[in-house]
């Protein structure tokens, strides 16, 4: 399947000009806004000239069966009997159509092609069994959360069609990626060979094949969908009940990092009636709780209904019967709602710090470089003076008041920092908190200005009793030190 060396080099060449950017030059932004939303009108009308891009547009994106010279116009120099063999092309009516999809894709971290299934918009479900996903909203999201520093070396655990791997190349001398899928590690070995990278591809079940290895970066999209033990569809389904992938991969990660080193995992967890689920993932931690920070963001949460209607729907399953017994599952495990999140941990050695929140709040994308702050204020407040630090207000931070009307006038019942970059947090705070952020300007030590502000409220305590708080913002990147660590 598409594994020979000459027929990649001549499809490569192939694609010359089908690029993220050249597809949005001939669309359009209309069309190609629409393509994105899996509305093929607009771009079939926007591709009637006959050029060899707009063929591999039809082809690919749209989905067309197309007359064979054409197909043989536009894949020149590889010859159409070698695409049909490779299982590029398939016959289909009187022409050809696409039997795989190759996509261009582009970030802020370079533009590539990338060649997984052709997904329900483009042919009649249901799925394969062994499908293999493309570019879709989980491995955005996790692409758009990784920290991307340069490393010795990265894992991208259940790798696909190796999106995560693309975007690890661009900043790790060695690449090393895992699936238990056969046909995934060939079309991602498809999609490296497109795009001029080489990847160590490891057959194997999450992190088993590198058993006795260490990196400096993990990244992992598993197959996380919650629910009764089954494998129906190799992208989604983990043979494992319930969320026990994702605390597998939380509990596990921890021991293949090098010192200093950062994993990162999208996970599904479990709301069980009568338990709190940040208590539930916190267990997840297991024997590593100390030496790991751990950041754990709660970005969705949907109830079961919505839950199993999404996943059916994403693989094109209408079959009511298999609803019922997913739900009936749920209802069996007193499943109340299915959380999405974010993982990041980091090993230390240290003492740890663990948040596990919701975080439902719009964030400015990428949200990586945000997530590698939070991971440097926190390495610097382990071992900061914080009483001698100079801190300032970062510069995308805002006080909002709430003022209601009362007898003198307005009064003011609420303040509260807000961010308007990165993760968006949000923190109330007190007149006294108010009035310590705006005193941090850069020019005075804290403990200085703890001293002004304990005389100013006749509160002694105040020094020792704010430590805490103003800890707090530092983390969240309300306050940085001068020479510090950003947002």
């Amino acid at each position: 399947m598409l594994d020979d060396a000459d027929d990649l080099a001549r499809l490569r060449e192939a694609l010359t000009g089908y690029t993220y950017d050249g597809v949005v030059a001939l669309l359009g932004p209309v069309a190609h806004a629409a393509l994105g939303r899996a509305e093929l009108l607009p771009g079939l009308r926007a591709t009637t000239g006959g050029t060899r891009v707009e063929t591999l547009v039809r082809l690919f994106l749209l989905g067309t069966t197309e007359p064979e010279p054409a197909a043989a116009k536009a894949l020149a120099p590889l010859p159409l009997d070698r695409a049909l063999a490779s299982g590029l092309l398939e016959r289909h009516d009187d022409g050809l159509r696409a039997a795989l999809d190759v996509r261009p894709y582009a970030t802020d971290d370079g533009h590539w092609w990338v060649v997984s299934d052709l997904g329900t918009d483009l042919r009649p479900p249901p799925l394969r069994p062994d499908h293999v996903l493309g570019v879709g909203g989980a491995s955005l999201t996790l692409a758009q959360a990784t920290v991307r520093r340069p490393v010795d070396s990265a894992l991208d655990v259940g790798t696909g069609c190796g999106v995560q791997a693309l975007h690890l190349s661009g900043h790790a001398a060695r690449v090393v990626a895992t699936d238990r899928n056969p046909r995934a590690l060939a079309l991602a070995r498809a999609t490296a060979a497109l795009n001029g990278v080489t990847w160590d591809l490891r057959p194997g079940d999450l992190l088993a094949p590198v058993a006795a290895e260490a990196f400096d970066l993990i990244v992992a999209n598993p197959p996380f969908v919650v629910g009764p033990a089954r494998d129906d569809y190799a992208y989604r389904d983990s043979g494992v009940a319930g969320d026990a992938v994702s605390e597998r991969l939380v509990r596990d990660a921890p021991a293949h990092l090098t010192d200093g080193g950062v994993a990162q995992l999208l996970a599904n967890w479990m709301h069980v009636r009568g338990a709190d689920w940040r208590e539930r993932v916190a267990g997840w931690a297991g024997g590593w709780l100390d030496g790991v920070d751990a950041l754990v963001l709660q970005r969705e949460v949907q109830d079961p209904a919505e839950y199993v209607a999404t996943w059916l729907r994403d693989a094109g399953d209408t079959s009511p019967e298999r609803a019922h017994a997913w739900l009936d599952w749920f209802a069996a495990n007193d499943v109340e709602a299915v959380g999405f999140g974010i993982v990041t941990l980091r090993r230390t050695g240290e003492t740890p710090t663990v948040r596990i929140e919701d975080a439902p709040q719009p964030v400015a994308q990428p949200i990586g470089p945000h997530l590698a702050g939070w991971l440097d204020r926190v390495a610097w407040l382990r071992d900061a003076d914080l009483g001698a630090a100079r801190l300032t207000v970062a510069g995308h931070v805002t006080l909002e008041q709430v003022a209601t009307a009362g007898a003198e006038g307005w009064e003011v019942a609420a303040q509260a920092l807000r961010q308007h970059a990165g993760l968006r947090w949000r923190g109330e705070v007190d007149p006294i908190g108010v009035a310590l952020v705006g005193a941090c300007d850069g020019t005075r030590p804290l403990g200085e200005v703890l001293a002004v502000l304990a005389a100013a409220y006749d509160a002694d305590d105040l020094p020792a009793a704010a430590l805490p708080a103003v800890r707090h913002l530092v983390e969240r990147g309300f306050l940085s030190p001068p020479d510090g660590p950003g947002p």
